[in-house]
C-alpha cells in the first residue's frame, strides 16, 4: 500500500506541477530529482521508500538534507537553494491540500536560503555583439543562415531552446514585426523585433521558401538533413564565429547563447527601457529576477566612478591630534 508521501508526491508532479501549473518536462525532472535524492537520503538512514510517511519529513529531515547536499555532495549553495525551492514547492502546495499539516508546512517553508555571492552577469558590449553579427559570411547560403539566427537570437533575447524551437508561422513579418517564442511553462510571448532583423529573416524564409503555404510547420532554423538545430548546435554555431574574432576581448569573452540573451537584456537596460518591458521580453515571472540587470549596471557605473574619483577626491586628512590648538581649547574647556 502507498504511502501518504507517495501518495501526494505523484498528486503534486502529475496533477498540480504537469497538469495545474503546465510546467514543462525539464522544470519537472529538476523536482524529480530533488525528491529521489531526499528519497536516497532517508534511506541511508535507514528509513526505507516504502515506509517513508510525511510525519517522517519535518524541519530537522530537511535541514540535515541541507547539510548532507552541502558537505557529502559539495553541491553549491545555488544548488541546494534550487533543491530547497523544490521542496518549499511542494510543501506550500500540501498545506492547502491538508490543513492539519499545515503548521509543519510552514515551518519548511521558513527555512532560509543559503547565502552565496551573486554572480556577475556575463554579456557582451555593444560593440562586441556588433562583431559578433557580422562576423558570418553573407555570400553564402549557410552565412546567411548563420547571421539570421545570431541576429534573432540576439535580437529577440531568445533562451536557446526557444529559438531552436521556432517554427515558421511564430514569425510574423508585417509591420510591427513580432516573433512569438514559446518558454518556461509552455507559456508563449510575443517579442517585436527591428527593421533589419525582420529583413534578414524574410530573406532567409524566401531564400528557403518556407513563405510560401504549407511550411507553417517547418523549423525556421534546421541543419543539413532538414531536422531543426539543437540547442548544441546552435551553441557550436555561436563558438565557431567567436573563434574566427579578430578582437581580442570577443575571442576570449564568456559566450553562450544565454550570454546573448544577458547582453541584449543588459543593452535594452542602458537604453533606458523600463525593467517591466524587459521583464515582458524575457518572459520572466518576477519583476525581481529582471532586476539583476539593474544591479549589474549600477555595479558597473559605480566602478566607472570610482575609477575616476580616485584621482580627483583625496582621502586625506589632518590629523586632530596634531592640531594644538584645538587641543588648547578643549584643555581649557569647562
Amino acid at each position: 500500500m502507498a504511502t501518504d508521501f507517495a501518495v501526494s508526491l505523484r498528486r503534486f508532479l502529475t496533477d498540480h506541477l504537469a497538469g495545474l501549473r503546465g510546467c514543462s518536462p525539464n522544470t519537472i525532472v529538476s523536482y524529480r530529482d530533488t525528491f529521489k535524492l531526499l528519497i536516497y537520503f532517508r534511506d541511508e538512514r535507514s528509513i526505507p521508500p516504502e515506509r517513508l510517511t510525511l510525519e517522517l519529513i519535518d524541519i530537522a529531515a530537511v535541514t540535515e538534507f541541507l547539510t548532507w547536499l552541502r558537505t557529502s555532495r559539495h553541491n553549491s549553495p545555488s544548488t541546494c537553494n534550487q533543491r530547497l525551492a523544490a521542496i518549499s514547492s511542494f510543501y506550500s502546495w500540501m498545506q492547502a491540500q491538508d490543513p492539519a499539516r499545515m503548521a509543519c508546512c510552514q515551518d519548511i517553508l521558513a527555512i532560509p536560503s543559503s547565502k552565496h555571492d551573486r554572480p556577475a552577469v556575463a554579456h557582451l558590449t555593444v560593440e562586441q555583439t556588433r562583431l559578433l553579427l557580422a562576423l558570418p559570411d553573407r555570400c553564402t547560403r549557410q552565412g546567411r543562415r548563420d547571421a539570421t539566427l545570431l541576429a534573432t537570437l540576439y535580437d529577440t533575447a531568445a533562451r536557446v531552446q526557444e529559438t531552436a524551437d521556432l517554427r515558421v508561422r511564430d514569425i510574423r513579418l508585417k509591420d510591427p514585426a513580432i516573433v512569438a517564442l514559446t518558454g518556461k511553462g509552455r507559456k508563449t510571448r510575443h517579442v517585436p523585433i527591428d527593421a533589419n532583423t525582420a529583413a534578414l529573416l524574410a530573406a532567409y524564409l524566401a531564400e528557403r521558401q518556407l513563405d510560401s503555404p504549407g511550411h507553417d510547420d517547418r523549423p525556421v532554423f534546421f541543419n543539413q538533413h532538414h531536422a531543426k538545430l539543437s540547442r548544441g548546435g546552435i551553441a557550436w554555431i555561436l563558438r565557431k564565429y567567436q573563434a574566427q574574432a579578430a578582437d581580442p576581448t570577443l575571442a576570449n569573452a564568456q559566450l553562450s547563447p544565454h550570454v546573448l540573451r544577458h547582453s541584449r537584456a543588459m543593452h535594452l537596460h542602458d537604453a533606458g527601457v523600463p525593467l517591466p518591458y524587459i521583464r515582458d521580453i524575457l518572459g520572466h515571472v518576477d519583476l525581481s529576477t529582471t532586476e539583476i540587470y539593474a544591479r549589474a549596471s549600477t555595479e558597473a557605473k559605480r566602478k566607472a566612478l570610482e575609477a575616476v574619483y580616485d584621482q580627483v577626491v583625496s582621502a586625506e586628512l589632518t590629523e586632530w591630534n596634531q592640531d594644538p590648538e584645538l587641543l588648547s581649547w578643549l584643555a581649557n574647556l569647562r
